[in-house]
């Protein structure tokens, strides 16, 4: 229940938000309120925010209510910046829009682009955004901005700081800024001079300090991201300059940004790496120094406890098991605009360290395949330290930064520090280039001893970075919560007081973000901290980090993975400290819904794990475990008569469809969402390109001397549903497959008893597993007959199923989806002709699982002149027969889908009912795959 003045606050911003965009209920409160840090605050109210004008008018209301707000990305900050008690601003569906300049030589991005993206839209230009976080395929534009984020290559050089041209802001009470724009300056200067006036006085009163501007200047020559970029007050004169640069990395605590304009950077094409294991930390800092004047483009440093929590890892290089103890690698890369170039570059740095004693030779390698296993190297350090920690704990992640000429010493100093402290697991790695590093540790926050133990660490960490070396507490990962008590520490009295000064002029009623950057309570880092309790052995290992949500097709429906996962940590915490309480049961009634009916369990959330969980799999083991007695039996009973099952459905779809034909579709749709509504949503929903039911399967000719013999098991879904009112083609797809196989010179067999079989896929994603096991082992049968034991492929053409049937039937079976029997089995013997056509191209959850998402558009391109690939559509959200039964997680994951496509005449996919819903809201046609080959084919 709200209380003021958070009531007059919700009540006010409804005249402008409707109300099913400000969340109130206590599930998502707790689920949205969760970030990637080690803190856990639970908002009053959370708010989804579309546009700029909305922004305006709820900045305005909460200046005026003096109600705090906090803005929230994706939520991937690691250091408490995206949490509060109070409101939480989301960055909804809206926020996506871009420009690209001249040339190609700036990039203007809304917020709500996820950094990966942007540099999808450069790629063709050869460009790329300057900041390479390494979640820049899970993080917006606008954390990367307010972070001032960088990574691994951008150093100093190419981070927001750098490269920002010019910005769009509101500030706290709510006025618009844009920097480009003179109109929007010259309003501003008139109605906020005094902000003007004071960044002037501020820069003023630096300058005329020499030791104060020499400081700044110095300790941002390395990264930091410790307090605001008050470096924008030496660095600039134009007091419209230094607002911009101040609003980078100030946290969402100065201002929202609307619109940001970058400077692009080149991204060099050609590249090359090489891991050098040196005998010590030191040793190896002390290479990274030298790498600074070479045409080295990242140095990863990594120390024996980072390369021992990899060791046994596949495709790593040999004997990594075998090294000393106090070893230390160093990966290099250098990269270049042509193949001479980057030989030159790897000739210069070979010849640079031609004196350097190595523990091992070592060697650059430009080939991808051979250089990216090296990068799994570094890429899994935190996945394999967060896997080794105990249930319970959580992961810390922290990084600084050191002058470049101490880096070996301080990194030595460091590892010291971890062994006082009795963190025996904490890897040392980072981007030596750049003097800065990174440590990882596991803690628990639920035991009041280890809160002391972590609270004494901090301390004595934040006096060895800033008393000994004057160095960086934060350096990329933004000050947050956890190092805001320790500003004043690293900066000295002088430089904190520009800084509160800069607070006040921006933010005088103190209503952004507080607690975030600058906090005057001493204990405030160790204060609402986040226990990970125990919850299921199939997520405990979870870090919370979100890299899983940008995939996930319910992320604007209802919950994502790590929403699901949190919620139910909280659920399970709740039946051991309050069992049969009201708090419990809402959130048990409301998770029904959100986590476990919406979800797609499509798990395209694992490979994004950085830990390897799969929610996917949690929650079809959720369902099995709360399958009742009748479900099951219900189960059985189908899986025992399922070919009169499938003829029923069959002849069901079929007087549906003659029903469509004589009644028309707008009767149809309003009868069906009226009988919807009347049976509280569980009867299913028909919609315009429901198929017809299947046609019986003539079985082709064998001739027994062909060598060339496959085993074709037709899912269920394709026997019993056809073609859809929208198809011109009016075949099955069953029947286009047989067509391309015969074209290619293949005699097909047909499973026995084939009205039978079903993979079982249908009834484990609903956690019925007896009646899955029966329907496999009763295919496994019938197809081991077909193929003779193994000796022919066995080929299916819904990817959906035949993923399910790899992962649950004798791997001595050969099975193959048609994407890759056509390209591996049968490019020798059928003649492509390019059709002159555009056509969009949707590979399912299961094809991308398979690894064959870029098989599929290699097969798309030997038969279409043009094809579109939508961006950021990875699962349809059909899950199944969701689609059916919860059609708003199918709209939702497919709702940017129609723009995509709308210049597209067909669109291909391989699953039919996830076809059902890319027509629906894609307003094309989208066919099997096998239909586009056999056209193009001959």
């Amino acid at each position: 229940m709200l209380t003021s003045p958070h009531k007059e606050f919700h009540d006010a911003i409804l005249a402008f938000i409707p109300k099913n965009r400000i969340y109130t209920d206590p599930l998502r409160l707790f689920a949205y309120g969760t970030d990637a840090s080690v803190y856990r605050l639970t908002p009053k109210l959370v708010v989804d925010v579309l546009n700029e004008e909305e922004i305006i008018e709820l900045m305005g209301v909460a200046d005026r209510m003096r109600v705090p707000v906090t803005f929230r990305a994706a939520g991937t900050s690691l250091s408490g910046q995206a949490v509060t008690d109070s409101v939480l601003v989301r960055i909804g569906q809206g926020w996506r829009d871009w420009r690209v300049g001249e040339h190609a030589e700036k990039i203007t991005l809304q917020p709500g682009i996820i950094g990966s993206g942007a540099n999808k839209i450069l790629a063709e230009f050869g460009k790329k955004i300057g900041p390479d976080p390494a979640s820049i395929d899970s993080c917006f534009i606008g954390g990367i901005f307010a972070n001032n984020a960088s990574g691994m290559c951008c150093g100093t050089s190419d981070n927001s700081y750098k490269t920002v041209l010019s910005t769009r802001m509101v500030l706290s009470d709510g006025t618009l800024l844009d920097t480009a724009d003179a109109k929007s300056r010259a309003a501003f200067a008139r109605t906020h001079g005094h902000i003007l006036d004071g960044l002037t006085a501020l820069r003023n009163k630096i300058m005329s300090d020499t030791t104060l501007a020499d400081r700044i200047r110095r300790k941002f020559k390395i990264k930091n991201t410790t307090g605001y970029s008050i470096n924008a007050l030496v660095d600039y004169e134009d007091p419209f300059e230094i607002l911009q640069h101040l609003m980078v990395g100030s946290e969402g605590t100065l201002g929202f940004i609307a619109e940001v304009t970058y400077r692009t950077v080149e991204e060099a094409p050609f590249k090359a790496s090489a891991l050098m294991l040196l005998p010590s930390v030191k040793d190896a800092c002390d290479l990274a120094s030298a790498v600074a004047t070479l045409p080295v483009s990242s140095a990863e440093l990594m120390d024996r406890a980072s390369l021992r929590s990899v060791e046994g890892t596949p495709g790593l290089p040999d004997g990594l098991d075998t090294l000393d103890d106090k070893v230390c690698s160093l990966l290099v890369e250098t990269r270049a605009s042509s193949q001479e170039e980057l030989d030159k570059n790897i000739a210069t740095i070979n010849a640079a360290f031609k004196d350097v004693k190595f523990v091992r030779p070592h060697a650059f390698t430009d080939k991808p395949e051979e250089y990216s296993k090296l990068w799994l190297i570094r890429k899994g350090i935190l996945a394999s330290v967060g896997g080794m920690r105990p249930v319970g704990t959580s992961i810390v992640i922290e990084d600084v930064a050191f002058p470049l000429e101490r880096l070996g010493e301080a990194a030595t100093d460091l590892q010291d520090l971890f062994a006082r402290h009795g963190y025996s697991v904490a890897p040392l790695f980072g981007h030596a280039r750049d003097g800065n590093l990174h440590f990882v540790f596991w803690q628990d926050f639920g035991s009041p001893t280890e809160v002391a133990r972590y609270a004494a660490f901090m301390d004595d960490f934040c006096k060895l970075i800033t008393e000994k070396y004057d160095g960086s507490l934060k350096a990329e990962h933004g000050t947050g919560r956890n190092v805001a008590p320790f500003v004043e520490l690293e900066w000295g009295a002088a430089a904190y007081s520009i800084m509160k000064s800069v607070k006040d002029l921006l933010d005088p009623k103190s209503i952004l973000n507080p607690g975030v950057l600058m906090n005057s309570d001493p204990q405030g880092h160790i204060k609402n901290l986040k226990p990970l309790h125990p919850a299921d052995e199939l997520v405990d290992k979870c870090m919370e980090c979100g890299f899983c949500e940008s995939v996930c097709p319910s992320r604007n429906l209802t919950l994502t993975p790590r929403q699901r996962i949190t919620a139910y940590r909280e659920i399970c915490r709740l039946r051991e400290v309050a069992p049969g309480s009201k708090e419990l049961k809402n959130l048990e009634t409301q998770y029904d819904y959100m986590g476990n009916a919406t979800c797609a369990t499509d798990s395209l959330c694992r490979p994004r794990c950085p830990a390897g969980v799969d929610t996917g799999v949690f929650i079809k083991s959720l369902r099995k475990r709360e399958a009742g007695n009748l479900s099951k039996k219900v189960a059985n009973s189908v899986a025992d008569h399922f070919a009169g099952t499938c003829r029923a459905i069959s002849f069901a779809l079929n007087s549906v469809d003659k029903l469509h034909r004589a009644l028309g579709t707008t009767f149809m749709e309003n009868g069906s969402r009226l009988l919807r509504c009347v049976t509280f949503n569980k009867a299913p929903l028909w919609n315009r390109d429901m198929p017809k039911g299947g046609s019986k399967l003539r079985i082709p000719e064998i001739h027994s001397a062909n060598p060339k013999r496959v085993v074709y098991f037709p899912s269920c879904i394709a026997r019993n549903m056809g073609p859809g009112e929208e198809h011109t083609d009016r075949r099955t797809e069953p029947e286009a497959v047989i067509s391309v196989l015969l074209k290619g010179g293949y005699d097909v067999i047909l499973p026995k008893n084939l009205d039978k079989l079903c993979c079982g896929m249908a009834f484990a994603s609903k956690g019925l597993a007896d009646a899955a096991h029966k329907k496999e082992k009763e295919l496994e049968a019938a197809l081991k007959e077909a193929s003779n034991n193994g000796q022919y492929p066995v080929l299916c053409e819904t990817s959906p199923c035949l993923l399910h049937m790899k992962q649950t039937l004798d791997p001595s079976l050969t099975l193959m989806e048609p994407i890759e029997f056509i390209l591996e089995k049968m490019d020798g013997s059928l003649r492509f002709t390019k059709l002159p056509k555009t056509i969009a191209l949707h590979a399912t959850c299961s094809v991308r699982k398979m690894g064959l998402e870029g098989k599929l558009e290699k097969l798309a391109k030997m038969c279409a002149e043009n094809v579109v690939v939508p961006d950021g559509i990875n699962c349809c959200g059909w899950a199944g027969d969701r689609g059916f039964t919860h059609p708003e997680l199918n709209e939702s994951a497919l709702k940017s889908l129609r723009m995509q496509v709308s210049t597209c005449e067909v669109g291909y996919s391989s699953s039919r009912t996830c076809q059902i819903g890319l027509s629906l809201h894609g307003g094309i046609p989208y066919y099997s795959i096998v239909f586009l080959v056999d056209e193009a084919t001959v």
